[in-house]
């Protein structure tokens, strides 16, 4: 059966007749959709991958600054090498330990000085702090640093070249475990007769918590370890 010749003209019209503008901006706006669902999902991928990113920041960082402390602090040490008028003393080895929540605070002597030049005529021994600080550029921020001096002089706990350990720190605690009490301690002070005089900890624990990314919870740290030395060097002192 053939179609009437008018039905097959007008079905030739309209095959070749172009888009209305109708559809085009229909078919604009599903594109749009389209490409901005495509969008949200690379988005929502890249802003997680950089939050990770941050998180694995953020606890590299702690673990880096628990290890470097620990490693510091066993290297602590007391000396008995004293002049007899101690008006001519020129340097004073100390362990001092503050309690002061949430951020406590350690001074001490230690064989933890790296030469940097060849030909330094340095040693190894130097004074060490480690102790929470306020940001300069944000008040609400504290953060954890590492006070060296070199060389050691007559004040443990003032001097030396200051740098961050670890930014916006929520907790830094430190204790001590006495080996005469077999008691954990929260201060030390090997400087004072009444304290622990001429004596190092047996065993140390440090906690450092830091305030992780947006939307993420505290990273705590922790540590414990025994110290190598315990008794101040006295060679060549009789006793």
């Amino acid at each position: 059966m053939r179609m009437p010749r008018a039905f097959r003209a007008r079905r030739r019209r309209a095959a070749q007749r172009g888009m209305t503008l109708l559809e085009i901006l229909v078919s604009i706006v599903i594109l749009a959709m389209v490409s901005l669902l495509i969008y949200g999902a690379f988005d929502s991928m890249s802003r997680g991958r950089k939050g990770e990113e941050r998180r694995s920041e953020r606890a590299r960082q702690g673990r880096d600054a628990v290890q470097r402390m620990a490693r510091d602090i066993s290297s602590a040490f007391l000396s008995m090498h004293n002049p007899q008028n101690l008006a001519l003393a020129t340097r004073t080895t100390a362990f001092i330990g503050g309690s002061g929540a949430p951020f406590d605070r350690l001074d001490f002597a230690a064989f933890a000085h790296k030469r940097v030049d060849k030909e330094a005529k340095e040693s190894d021994q130097c004074e060490l702090g480690f102790f929470a600080v306020r940001d300069p550029e944000n008040t609400d921020k504290m953060d954890l640093v590492r006070r060296e001096q070199f060389p050691i002089d007559t004040d443990p706990k003032r001097g030396g070249v200051v740098n961050v350990l670890a930014e916006d720190v929520e907790l830094f605690d430190v204790r001590y475990l006495d080996p005469l009490t077999g008691q954990w301690k929260e201060t030390w002070d090997s400087t004072q007769a009444l304290g622990e005089a001429n004596r190092l900890p047996l065993e140390i624990k440090i906690t450092l918590t830091l305030k992780n990314v947006p939307l993420g919870t505290p990273s705590t740290f922790t540590t414990k370890f025994i110290m190598p030395m315990q008794q101040p060097l006295s060679f060549g002192i009789a006793r």
